[in-house]
């Protein structure tokens, strides 16, 4: 399916539809980000219609069904002011522009959610917990992404670490041993100094995972790919929901790890909390 101009298709093909085509066509053009996050029932109670309707109607517009048009809906709402945001324009205001931003990131996870791909994400969970040291790769904006996962992974009683500077990338990849797991965070995975830096681990015992793109060039030099579809487009715009999307990732990552220590590891995380408990000032909301 066509998903530059799918709203304009959507618009122009009114006059060509049936009525019930005609209800779903409006429900979508009324408030199309919504559209993004409905469920088919959801969208059918919109639109007073069934939702085989539904279905018929996502099929008509080349979609293979209503999460495909879904997801090709998302991706056409691609408008925008170039290094800034795609869905910004040069006329949005204080009533617009913190709005799209919002149900920009909203509709990204939503969309992350239903591609999440979940035996991989097991098998980094597996990786993570019988590590014996841990090395979180990034550069740019997957750099503050690493030291969020270095300040969430610390608290599993296991050597953390991230790193944002590519020759020390390099030098630790070349060290790489058994137990050792570089995790390399990059939303293209075509940044190349990440990729030499997992491809020199790869030339050792170490064990490296990467959270990028399925089919990029860090994926061919990663044992474990968590593959992300997110078609943002950094090269023209600031990274937004690529990056939000990472971090959901890794809350998702570190409460499988926690999940698998069990009850035993709690008295360990609650330590960890009540050393902070001091160096805050009393809540007087009360």
């Amino acid at each position: 399916m066509s998903t530059s101009n799918l709203l304009t298709r959507l618009t122009a093909a009114l006059p060509e539809l049936n009525k019930s085509e005609v209800k779903v066509a409006n429900a979508i053009l009324e408030n199309p980000e919504a559209a993004t996050r409905s469920s088919i029932a959801v969208l059918a109670a919109a639109a007073s219609v069934s939702e085989p309707s539904v279905n018929r109607f996502c099929k008509r517009f080349g979609a293979t069904g209503f999460p495909d048009f879904k997801l090709q809906l998302a991706r056409s709402l691609v408008s925008g002011v170039k290094y800034i945001s795609r869905a910004v324009e040069l006329d949005d205001s204080i009533d617009t522009y913190p709005r799209k931003l919002f149900d920009n990131t909203i509709s990204a996870l939503m969309l992350a959610k239903e591609s999440l791909p979940l035996p991989a994400i097991e098998r980094v969970v597996n990786h993570l917990s019988q590590a014996r040291r841990i090395h979180f790769f990034g550069l740019g904006t997957s750099a503050a992404v690493a030291k969020d996962a270095e300040h969430k992974f610390f608290r599993f009683n296991v050597p953390v670490s991230s790193h944002t500077d590519p020759l020390m990338q390099r030098m630790l990849a070349a060290s790489g041993g058994v137990g050792d797991l570089f995790f390399c965070i990059s939303h293209t995975g075509r940044t190349q100094a990440i990729i030499e830096a997992a491809e020199l681990a790869r030339k050792t015992e170490a064990t490296v995972v990467s959270l990028t793109c399925e089919a990029s060039p860090l994926a061919t030099h990663s044992h474990v790919v968590i593959g992300l579809d997110n078609k943002e487009n950094t090269d023209d715009y600031l990274p937004m929901t690529s990056r939000i999307v990472q971090l959901v990732v890794l809350d998702v990552l570190a409460i499988g790890v926690m999940l698998q220590r069990g009850e035993g590891f709690l008295p360990h995380l609650a330590r960890i909390k009540a050393s902070v408990k001091n160096t805050r000032l009393p809540d007087d909301s009360d």
